[in-house]
């Protein structure tokens, strides 16, 4: 049952009505006193600490003199996505707005406002271009970015020191230096040490990991903003057979089954030299208890021979559902915590990355978090997954995605055959258009 979050004097539970009824979400009741207008029911994350969509949308209210019912959601993104399905899918106007995944937007296409009719036409100036891009299918502007984020390279400082390596530009620099580190590192006594941690396991974190791979080796971005699929090329092939190279050598058996937190663990308890993660690390594995606190630092991911550092980008949005009966005062909500007031407040209470440029220059923001600083170029860099342009094809796109190159990881296919199968297969999921 998610937690149930309130404002108001009592606590209040939300009995969605219509066909999901029987799904009982938390609600919270935020007003200001006075006579109130009209109610929206905003969709947020799990309504625990570190959820500032309750608080933001709390101060939307006593500003506005509107009241909003904050429904909380299950932590879990696949959980999120299936509730969000079942209640737009019913018509169900239980939810105005709603905190949506980055992959989401062309999923949920087809029940989601364009927010272009009620928002002011410079309402996107200023955040990042690729998000905006995102968020936009066939020409409507179906949510605003909230936060983001991207994958980073996190590195051992102090053994690049010790042992006289300079952060690794290319891939294959970081083979070369995980490989000579890790053999002094077990040689002086550290058996379980590794060169490289990353997402290994058949999920779309693997799907993140693989289009960096791929992308950064100038292999294309597996469907381009066309929709025509352009993962069936030598430079995809080597990049997934480099690494497959890493499997048992750099990088554990186990990272064939590893996910975000199992590589944040090993690289966190001292035992890795680099690592593949989002930005949420950086405050863990410099927090209290970490092996590694103080000895890390982070760079854009590598790139291959013939390409560029590229990050997938990740976040989330918020979007207005096409079933409210209050489209345009949740259109406001949106702009209201999507801006940077709110996205300052958000950044500096909860460390989260800002989706409008400007905020990566800010004194204030810096001094809460330097690591921001050295993320605005990853950022401004990022490649999203092709999720607006496959639509609500994206899920079948990215598991085909994700179990090929599962399948060069194990050892089953080479990467030539494997792009080549994959090719095959995501044409014919778009032959009829995306």
């Amino acid at each position: 049952m998610p937690s149930l979050v309130t404002f108001s004097p009592r606590p209040a539970m939300c009995l969605l009505k219509g066909s999901a009824g029987a799904l009982l979400l938390g609600g919270a009741f935020l007003a200001a006193p006075q006579v109130l207008a009209e109610e929206i029911a905003i969709a947020c994350g799990a309504g625990d600490a570190a959820d500032y969509c309750p608080i933001a949308a709390r101060q939307w209210a006593e500003r506005t003199g509107h009241s909003v019912k904050v429904v909380s959601t299950p932590n879990d993104t696949t959980e999120k996505l299936s509730l969000y399905q079942q209640l737009l899918g019913s018509g169900s106007s239980d939810i105005d707005v709603l905190m949506v995944d980055i992959v989401w937007p062309g999923m949920l296409d087809n029940h989601l406002a364009d927010l272009g009719e009620y928002l002011p036409a410079d309402a996107t100036h200023g955040f990042f271009p690729a998000l905006i891009d995102n968020n936009t299918v066939d020409g409507r502007l179906l949510a605003m970015p909230w936060y983001t984020d991207a994958g980073l390279l996190y590195y051992r400082k102090d053994l690049l020191e010790k042992y006289g390596h300079e952060v690794p530009e290319t891939w294959q620099e970081l083979t070369a230096t995980a490989e000579a580190i890790q053999a002094a590192e077990r040689e002086a006594g550290n058996d379980d040490f590794w060169g490289f941690s990353f997402q290994g396991r058949a999920y779309e974190g693997l799907t993140c990991n693989a289009l960096e791979w791929v992308a950064s080796h100038g292999g294309g971005t597996l469907v381009d903003g066309e929709g025509k699929v352009t993962i069936d090329n030598p430079r995809a092939a080597a990049a997934l057979d480099l690494a497959a190279s890493w499997i048992g050598t750099i990088s554990p058996e186990g990272a064939l089954n590893h996910t975000e937190e199992e590589t944040r663990g090993i690289f966190q308890s001292g035992n890795a030299l680099f690592l593949r993660n989002w930005p949420y690390v950086w405050s863990l594995a410099n927090g209290e208890g970490s092996a590694v606190a103080g000895k890390i630092g982070i760079a854009p991911l590598p790139h291959g021979p013939e390409g560029e550092p590229r990050a997938t980008l990740g976040g989330w949005n918020f979007a207005v559902s096409r079933h409210s009966e209050h489209p345009a005062l949740a259109a406001d909500l949106v702009a209201f915590i999507t801006s940077r007031e709110q996205q300052k407040a958000h950044a500096i209470r909860m460390g989260m990355n800002p989706t409008i440029e400007a905020l990566y220059q800010d004194a204030e923001v810096l001094a809460s978090n330097p690591a921001m600083g050295e993320l605005y170029e990853t950022l401004r860099n990022g490649v999203p997954r092709p999720a607006s342009v496959t639509g609500d094809a994206y899920s079948r796109v990215s598991n085909a995605f994700f179990n090929r190159t599962h399948q060069v990881l194990s050892g089953e296919l080479d990467g030539a055959t494997a792009v080549h199968q994959l090719d095959r297969e995501l044409k014919r999921l778009g032959r009829r258009g995306w």
